[in-house]
């Protein structure tokens, strides 16, 4: 089978195109034809030696964690799914391996996807839609008619937290691009800023949550519009943000945490509810999988709205 890798850290330039052998799986396991595969930042964070703690160093090293597709296999004792169901699931981010004709997966790492969506919107939902959840659940920074910035909220995570926070009760502002501002409407946000305007830092609103999905707003510069006690939420952080909100939580009104997001059985079959009930899921950009290196140089530039995705 055809599978994406990399041998050393560095740009695209390291990733290539490989034929092994279709993954085997033990009697808990369940082997998925792949459809669709997403592209989320730890991608490359992890591919440019950004990620080495957590990653290791040992190559070579898949590419790609969320995915959709079918069914082909399942092992002894895997009873949750069955030969020919369509599925959507994510493998361990540090790990990939997802951008393959084949991937091998547990049963709790998979959902059944939703008639309602297609192969590209499942492949969307998993990394975003669990890190947008948990970003609200797990760190608890949500509260009926609370003020939130959500700076990158025309990006994948974005756009299921917008919908989120709206469904919530939260007053939602939401900034990205120009381009995306409809958009960001139509998902709920209360209030709508470009990025290019730069209006956000001249703003008088003060806010009880600021979080960040583009890595572009440190808490340096988001404490200036929030309130006394607040919380400012970073979803990509690296170590030294992680290591530096333990320290600076201490002490500080103005709360900094990281999201360290772990896909989960439950938030995924929460997000398969979410998405039969109506949560819009934008495929911004797609792929064949030959054009596996053009999309990882137009993916980090962005310039649409949503998730990009890889087609198999």
């Amino acid at each position: 089978m055809r599978k994406v890798s990399f041998s050393r850290f560095g740009g695209v330039e390291v990733l290539e195109m490989i034929d092994e052998p279709v993954p085997a799986i033990d009697d808990h396991g369940v082997l998925v034809q792949v459809k669709a595969v997403s592209i989320n930042p730890v991608d490359w964070k992890i591919r440019q030696g950004e990620m080495k703690l957590m990653s290791g160093r040992r190559f070579p090293k898949g590419v790609g964690i969320d995915f959709s597709g079918i069914v082909a296999r399942t092992g002894s004792s895997a009873s949750r799914f069955h030969v020919g169901q369509a599925v959507f699931g994510a493998l361990d981010p540090f790990k990939g391996g997802a951008m393959a004709e084949y991937v091998a997966a547990g049963q709790d790492a998979l959902a059944l996807k939703p008639e309602s969506i297609s192969f590209e919107q499942a492949a969307a939902l998993p990394v975003a839609g669990c890190a947008a959840l948990q970003v609200f659940d797990t760190l608890d920074v949500l509260r009926h008619g609370k003020d939130i910035l959500i700076n990158g909220a025309g990006g994948g995570i974005g756009m299921f937290a917008a919908q989120i926070a709206r469904a919530r009760g939260a007053v939602v502002t939401g900034v990205g691009s120009s381009r995306a501002l409809p958009l960001l409407r139509r998902w709920g946000c209360d209030h709508v800023i470009s990025y290019e305007s730069g209006s956000v830092l001249s703003s008088m609103r003060q806010y009880d949550a600021v979080i960040d999905l583009s890595g572009r707003m440190p808490f340096g510069l988001a404490s200036a519009f929030m309130k006394r006690r607040s919380v400012y939420v970073n979803v990509i952080p690296g170590p030294r943000q992680i290591v530096g909100s333990f320290f600076h939580n201490l002490h500080a009104s103005k709360k900094s945490r990281v999201l360290l997001s772990k896909n989960s059985s439950s938030d995924l079959a929460t997000l398969a509810q979410l998405a039969d009930g109506g949560m819009e899921i934008v495929v911004g950009r797609t792929y064949p999988l030959e054009a596996f290196k053009q999309a990882y140089q137009e993916v980090p530039r962005r310039g649409f709205a949503g998730k990009a995705v890889v087609v198999i």
